[in-house]
């Protein structure tokens, strides 16, 4: 690997880069930070060690110099006691690392192993990402229509950048599976992913979720989700105030920080967390709240993906209801089929709850069934409506019917857990806070 030492210090430099020669790393040096960033800009180095005071160009300053012309070695500050502030700045710019002087050798070389791991690992994920492209994200999300796969191309893209994200469409099209599909095929797949509703929320108690409160010991999302993904569904709920709040969060957030070195100083730096956002409404139109913020909605441009609903997506519904067949078949632990009677009623429904509602029917019928073979007749709506929407003479709305299955199931997951809601959120495999949401709504508590 190749490095550069950027010291005005001879004393420090010279015996550096020797002691670093020894140790197998190629090595270049330059003595202040003006003649170095020319030496960076028109040589290739993996990584950088920076004095953080320097003549003519400081540290921080050949940072952002660098940086701004499109350098992308990994920076690592050398700060003097009493330069510890510059170095923290340095991070929140970017920087990998900082190391105080003086140091002994070991503590260079650890963080340069660090380094070296971390490049070889961005370098696998980038080469494994470019040969699946969207290939890689057909094992979490159906995709036989061109709408769909057009969506997983953009997908595959944004999984590639650490860039903010807003996945758009209908309730129920599957907007967090997504999100959660961007963020395995990422370089952050191994950090944490969090999911946010907020639209569930009160603004008082969104804030504090999103940003802590003063003196509280508890984590907020955003420094919970540092190195990994979070995803705000219902966006568009934020009140003005928490959407300025939001902007302000993302326009200090570095691109990319590296591990703490020890000293403690990760807790001072702006959270590393990729935000996907996720909406139902178009952000780009006024609604009763005013209009969306407009710097916040371009920070999300970089990646704005839509899903079509289901109704659609003909092209998708077989091999969507295949898989939930199979699905509920391993929930089940029995052989589980669906007869064509039953598949071409299916493929009449109008979806207006899109996947998920296609989903939960399945998973109903699937119960109910008797045989394990899914007929007509253990789906409970009548399907042979065609895609008019028109139910006979009668109206038939879903909503209240899903709703009161939601709150039959839930009753019955408390019921089996002996009333321990942390084993009852388990079993219906969703969140604790979500579980507390429906139980108000249901007024189950």
């Amino acid at each position: 690997m190749r490095l550069l030492i950027l010291d005005d210090d001879a004393d420090l430099r010279r015996p550096l880069a020797r002691q670093l020669e020894e140790a197998g790393y190629q090595v270049a040096c330059a003595e202040d930070g003006e003649s170095g960033l020319v030496q960076a800009l028109n040589e290739e180095f993996r990584v950088i060690l920076c004095d953080v005071n320097m003549p003519r160009l400081d540290g921080l300053g050949f940072l952002r110099s660098y940086r701004a012309e499109g350098g992308t070695a990994l920076l690592i500050m050398m700060s003097a006691f009493g330069s510890e502030s510059e170095a923290l700045a340095a991070m929140r710019e970017g920087a990998y690392d900082y190391v105080h002087k003086p140091f002994l050798l070991e503590q260079v070389l650890l963080i340069l192993r660090k380094a070296e791991e971390r490049e070889r690992l961005r370098h696998e994920v980038a080469v494994l990402r470019a040969s699946l492209g969207a290939r890689g994200l057909e094992s979490a999300v159906i995709a036989e229509s061109v709408a769909m796969r057009s969506a997983l191309e953009l997908a595959a893209r944004a999984a590639a950048y650490d860039e903010p994200a807003l996945i758009s469409g209908e309730r129920g099209t599957g907007k967090e599976t997504l999100a959660r599909a961007i963020h395995r095929h990422s370089s952050r797949s191994e950090a944490s992913f969090i999911s946010l509703d907020c639209a569930a929320l009160p603004e008082s108690l969104l804030e504090a979720e999103l940003f802590g409160t003063p003196g509280a010991d508890r984590e907020n999302v955003l420094r919970a989700g540092d190195g990994g993904t979070l995803v705000l569904q219902e966006v568009g709920a934020l009140s003005p105030r928490l959407q300025a709040r939001l902007l302000s969060v993302l326009a200090q957030a570095a691109p990319s920080h590296g591990n703490s070195n020890g000293n403690g100083s990760a807790h001072l730096r702006s959270p590393d967390v990729r935000v996907i956002a996720t909406t139902t409404v178009d952000l780009h139109a006024p609604s009763d709240g005013g209009s969306f913020n407009a710097d916040l909605l371009r920070r999300f441009s970089s990646f704005s993906l839509h899903l079509p609903p289901l109704r659609e997506r003909a092209e998708d519904l077989a091999a969507l209801v295949t898989h939930f067949v199979q699905q509920a078949s391993r929930k089940t632990s029995r052989p589980m089929s669906i007869s064509p009677q039953a598949l071409g009623a299916l493929m009449t429904h109008t979806w207006p709850g899109n996947v998920r509602e296609l989903k939960q029917l399945i998973e109903r019928a699937a119960v109910l069934s008797t045989s394990g073979r899914l007929d007509r007749a253990d789906f409970q709506f009548p399907m042979g409506s065609g895609r008019s929407g028109e139910h006979g003479s009668g109206k038939l709305e879903l909503k209240p019917q899903v709703e009161a299955l939601e709150r039959e199931v839930i009753a019955r997951a408390l019921a089996t857990s002996g009333g321990n809601r942390r084993e009852a959120a388990t079993l219906l495999g969703v969140s604790l806070r979500t579980l507390f949401y429906k139980l108000r709504r249901y007024e189950l508590e």
